[in-house]
């Protein structure tokens, strides 16, 4: 057994004290998801045909395309959040969101990874992301320039509507706050993209929604 005069012996019981200190204080990474917002959605009828539509890849501001959460500090000033992150790319998880909504609310089915029944008319929904801001405190802000094409024998080329929606929900302070707030403008993103699919599909003339 080695001893150690009293003052070494002090001295090592320090340094491990701060490296067990070094070790609790180290912060932990966070992940976040979009899918999954509220369910507010009122699917279709089950014996109604299902509406089959494409969710085509989201696209978002290059700022944007990185793990770390985007947080806005101030006028022209953003940090980034490199312990909270997306659980996946941002587009994609904006591209699931807006899937998982649409579908349940026309009671529908994405094919864009599969195939259409032949025969079939198919929707093709896109969406480019022009802002998507996180303000701690303030608001989530989700400003998207989307389209709804329709895609059947009757029509070559389609019926084509694109319309620019933004949502801006308040949100409280804290990372959890500014997801919820995104959610929740995403939820409404899909309905009114939903809409206008039904609305395609009942033979009305495409109209954007006012606001």
């Amino acid at each position: 057994m080695t001893s150690f005069p009293f003052p070494r012996r002090a001295l090592v019981a320090t340094a491990f004290a701060a490296v067990l200190g070094a070790c609790s204080s180290t912060p932990v990474d966070r992940f976040y998801t979009l899918s999954g917002g509220p369910a507010t959605a009122t699917p279709a009828a089950a014996s109604a045909a299902p509406l089959y539509f494409e969710m085509r890849p989201v696209t978002v501001p290059a700022q944007l395309r990185r793990p770390q959460m985007v947080v806005s500090t101030g006028e022209g000033t953003i940090d980034l959040e490199e312990h909270h992150r997306w659980a996946g790319p941002l587009a994609e998880e904006i591209g699931n969101s807006l899937s998982l909504g649409i579908a349940a609310r026309l009671g529908g089915v994405d094919v864009y990874r599969s195939a259409a029944p032949d025969g079939s008319t198919l929707y093709r929904i896109g969406a480019d992301v022009q802002r998507f801001e996180s303000r701690p405190g303030s608001m989530a802000l989700l400003d998207v320039v989307w389209s709804v094409r329709r895609l059947d024998g009757s029509q070559p080329g389609g019926q084509m509507q694109t319309c620019r929606t933004v949502f801006q929900e308040p949100v409280g302070m804290g990372h959890d706050a500014l997801v919820a707030g995104h959610r929740a403008a995403l939820d409404k993103l899909s309905a009114t993209i939903a809409q206008a699919v039904r609305a395609q599909a009942e033979g009305q003339a495409p109209a954007c929604p006012a606001g």
